[in-house]
């Protein structure tokens, strides 16, 4: 049989209601929020059935949005591999380093959870994931024979660095509306899919693109791409199981083409309650404990620029849709760090000029950013052309 037709979208995403869905669904699961907005902005004729392994039964792209904007599974564990590939230059773990140093997070402890970031930024990791409703949650990473553990339960956030012997200790008030709730938000191929389907606007285009088998389950997959020219990203699949209706899978492509940028879905998956004691934390004798100050709320890019991070605090989105650039004053004369550091990031990039003045693009795969010499930063999921337009327009 041929595969699923193309079903697109058009249409403009309506403001979110906070509250509809952020209550019922769990930290893995993509909330009903989100989805439902996606699902609204969606018009689409039937699909096709697919002749692939697995055959299920036909389907739209509204409805299957729809039917993950349904989909209220409070209990899963599994285990989650992670594959990202910006293109990035090997720093010979450098990148680490510098996100998880000696000294931690600005100086804090190396188990914040923002400390961690780096690592998965580049190469392939394991993830162990967990969730008991809303108020329980697990996910632990074992890199080079240590592991990293962050638990949530009830009104306490934990995380724990065992190469240290160093905790970190946070309220959940303050891990859901701090500094650590945009650094931990990708992860799972559901903090992905949330971010994803948040983009959908009448810029994109959604369409269900097959079926597949994906941890012993069968899914369907939603496609996402972009209308505009000028976007780096060629597109979002999105594995979707077809009985929970839970995001099993999440691929990212580059339009450049090559293998993935990010690849993240279940090896594993088990919608069984996990034992109570997954979640248990009591920090080992001899740790380094370090509280976490509550450093107020963050606001966050919305459209498909949400989906790389969105502008940086204090900063803009300029555009629409995905060829948005974010943009934002260091206030550092110069741009680029002096000495021998300047020398080798400046190696890195392209050296350009134009309205803005002179200053350095460095490219992955994914991202392009300039840094001018006055120390204004533009950077997006955009070609370095439409990124060095918007910057020239700016001025």
């Amino acid at each position: 049989m041929a595969p699923y037709a193309s079903d697109d979208t058009r249409g403009t995403a309506p403001d979110e209601n906070p509250r509809s869905g952020r209550r019922k669904a769990v930290r893995y699961v993509v909330p009903v929020a989100v989805t439902g907005v996606a699902a609204a902005t969606i018009g689409l004729v039937p699909a096709l059935a697919d002749s692939g392994d697995p055959d299920l039964p036909k389907i739209s792209a509204q409805q299957l949005v729809e039917k993950i904007a349904r989909s209220d599974v409070q209990q899963l564990s599994g285990t989650v591999k992670i594959s990202t590939d910006l293109g990035l230059p090997d720093l010979g773990g450098l990148e680490s380093s510098l996100g998880s140093g000696s000294g931690g997070h600005d100086g804090g402890s190396s188990a914040d959870p923002s400390s961690k970031v780096t690592e998965l930024a580049s190469g392939t990791h394991t993830l162990r994931v967990a969730a008991d409703g809303p108020d329980k949650q697990k996910l632990s990473l074992r890199e080079r024979g240590a592991e990293y553990s962050l638990i949530h339960d009830g009104k306490d956030v934990w995380g724990y660095d065992s190469g240290s012997n160093e905790v970190f200790h946070g309220t959940a008030e303050q891990h859901e509306h701090g500094k650590q709730r945009e650094d931990e938000r990708q992860g799972t191929p559901q903090d992905f899919a949330k971010n994803a389907l948040k983009a959908v606007d009448d810029t994109t285009s959604v369409t269900v693109a097959g079926t597949e088998r994906v941890a012993g389950r069968d899914a369907y997959k939603l496609q996402i791409k972009p209308k505009q020219q000028g976007s780096t990203v060629g597109a979002v699949t999105i594995a979707v199981d077809a009985k929970t209706g839970t995001p099993l899978k999440f691929t990212l492509t580059a339009k450049s083409g090559g293998k993935p940028v990010v690849d993240t879905g279940f090896t594993q998956v088990s919608f069984a309650e996990p034992p109570a004691s997954t979640f248990d934390f009591t920090p080992p004798k001899g740790a380094k404990v370090t509280e976490e100050k509550d450093s107020g709320k963050r606001e966050h890019a919305e459209g498909p620029g949400a989906l790389f991070g969105g502008a940086a605090e204090g900063g803009k989105t300029i555009g629409k849709g995905w060829t948005s650039v974010a943009t934002f004053d260091t206030g550092a004369e110069g741009g680029m760090p002096s000495g021998s550091a300047g020398g080798f990031l400046g190696s890195l990039g392209d050296q350009v000029s134009g309205d803005f003045g002179k200053g350095t693009v460095f490219s992955t795969r994914l991202v392009n950013a300039l840094i001018t010499d006055d120390g204004k930063v533009y950077a997006g999921a955009v070609t370095k052309q439409t990124l060095l337009k918007t910057a020239n327009a700016e001025h």
